[in-house]
């Protein structure tokens, strides 16, 4: 007997959904903003190229149109709530980095607000045009122009998650505020 059931097609897509959600960053100008997307993926290694979905509605794509630019921050385990506020918050009307003490460092090449304080890394990106897929389907490329990563966390190209950096682990959302945190490392064993 199979223990596999029907998915409603609305939910179709948490299926595959639960790859490490992101912090996006923008600025314009003295304007910023931050959000939590749990939709984003690497699109190709060189130049190093990466989408995101950011809604066309949101105060950060609004930013990341004007500006060019975006970030993304990865959030660990330790930085959850924060991670959710920025989320389910807008920030049209609030800095949402102030009135959630989010700490940030500019961006070494676009001057980007970026976080390190609860992240495991983070990139800035330059926005690469594709209206068509922008307009039609939320989706944001971006050039990856700098990148640096929490040592504990991600060394030498790879991610070493173990018991020493658990809050540095990264999260992964399931819907209606739901995390998971990926758990210690586990190698493959030849067969």
């Amino acid at each position: 007997m199979s223990h596999f059931q029907p998915v409603a097609l609305e939910h179709a897509s948490r299926l595959i959904n639960h790859g490490p959600t992101v912090l996006v960053t923008s600025a314009d100008g003295s304007r910023r903003n931050v959000m939590a997307a749990a939709w984003s993926m690497p699109v190709e290694f060189t130049p190093p190229r990466i989408a995101v979905v950011i809604d066309k509605h949101t105060f950060t794509r609004e930013l990341a149109m004007a500006s060019g630019t975006f970030g993304i921050c990865v959030p660990g385990a330790a930085f959850i709530d924060h991670t959710y506020a920025v989320g389910s918050s807008s920030g049209r009307e609030m800095d949402k980095f102030a009135k959630y003490g989010i700490e940030t460092v500019q961006g070494p090449v676009l001057g980007l607000p970026l976080v390190e304080t609860g992240c495991a890394a983070w990139m800035e990106c330059r926005l690469i045009r594709e209206p068509h897929t922008e307009d039609a389907y939320d989706t944001c490329f971006g050039e990856v122009v700098a990148a640096a990563a929490d040592s504990r966390v991600f060394a030498n190209g790879h991610w070493n998650f173990d018991g020493s950096n658990a809050g540095l682990h990264t999260l992964h959302h399931l819907g209606a505020g739901i995390f998971v945190p990926v758990s210690n490392q586990v190698r493959a064993k030849p067969l």
